[in-house]
């Protein structure tokens, strides 16, 4: 067992408890439990509205998690069912075989995340990073994409003080003056902005070919045993972001569908509507697609876990993470 199938088995014990309850009968009591995160993106209207619940039937136990490595670890374990990761920690999971698959594209992250400096801490190039500290959450999106900058500047983690915080950790480090710089996406990106200057962003790093994306993922074994329910799922996640992109207009911070982002997220409403604009949400076609679960999602995994490797996260790459992606439902969805 290599170092990081060991830590996932040993915090099974600890995701357990933290969530309280087994989840193994998941596909005969018609339940399940989906890990998510603090993206604004329009999957959070859906939850808010009940329709998936409704038009399934199921149960819907939603767990909300600091991290995407969180969410594989608690899947690992057999506590979570469906989870939103970044294609970071997917890529990850990958590496080490686990049973999951890669059904939906929740977000092309473009210029949702970024490297921010604290006004007054003397970065204004990546360069400038060095000797300075700097927080990220390991294995994420934002820690692949700081590490791509570091190099392209000829620095190494070894010529900054890189510390693994969590979202809201970082949030709390930064409104306190302990680091320099965080690379990171809302709603604490936006808390950074207030007191900090851009350096760069995710779209910056995506145009030169390391793409990030955030991913909805399912475990084999539920998705074997709730082909239904999955197909349904994908249909509402692909009418939630059809329903955004042609009223995005309308989503001002005093609308329904912002509060809604706003009780699942904790964000600000002011920052929902500019925060949701950075992101791009394929549709269901788009997913489908070359560029996405039709092989482009692949390869940004493979590319993502040479990274990985590179950095000691992974002691092994997989030997076709095509394995781990599957267009499926949204075929069956269309």
């Amino acid at each position: 067992m290599n170092r990081l199938s060991k830590a996932f088995a040993s915090l099974a014990v600890t995701c357990s408890a933290v969530l309280g309850i087994s989840f193994g009968a998941a596909a005969q009591d018609k339940s399940v439990t989906f890990a998510y995160q603090d993206m604004m993106t329009p999957i959070r209207v859906l939850m808010e509205s009940g329709k998936l619940e409704s038009e399934t039937g199921y149960k819907i136990k939603w767990v909300k998690f600091g991290g995407g490595g969180d969410v594989i670890r608690a899947m690992s374990s057999g506590d979570v069912d469906i989870g939103e990761a970044g294609s970071s920690p997917v890529a990850a999971a990958a590496s080490q075989g686990l049973p999951i698959k890669l059904f939906w594209i929740l977000d092309d992250i473009a210029n949702a995340e970024q490297l921010v400096a604290r006004n007054g801490s003397g970065i204004k190039t990546i360069s400038d990073l060095k000797g300075k500290t700097v927080a990220v959450p390991f294995v994420s999106t934002s820690h692949y994409q700081l590490m791509y900058a570091l190099s392209e500047a000829g620095l190494s983690s070894k010529d900054v003080k890189l510390l693994n915080m969590r979202p809201p950790e970082i949030a709390a480090a930064w409104e306190r003056g302990d680091v320099d710089a965080t690379f990171i996406w809302a709603p604490v990106l936006d808390v950074a902005k207030k007191s900090g200057t851009v350096i760069a962003s995710a779209g910056d790093f995506a145009a030169k070919g390391k793409a990030t994306f955030d991913g909805i993922v399912v475990t084999d074994k539920f998705a074997a045993a709730n082909k239904e329910f999955m197909t349904t799922f994908v249909k509402l996640l692909g009418a939630a972001d059809a329903d955004y992109t042609a009223n995005k207009a309308s989503w001002t911070p005093d609308s329904k569908p912002v509060a809604a982002v706003v009780k699942w997220t904790g964000a600000n409403a002011a920052d929902v509507p500019a925060g949701m604009a950075a992101y791009k949400f394929p549709t269901l076609d788009e997913q489908a697609s070359a560029d996405w679960l039709g092989g482009g999602a692949a390869k940004a995994l493979q590319s993502t876990a040479e990274f990985l490797k590179e950095q000691g996260r992974v002691t092994e790459l997989a030997p076709d993470y095509a394995a781990f992606v599957t267009d499926e439902y949204v075929k069956a969805a269309k």
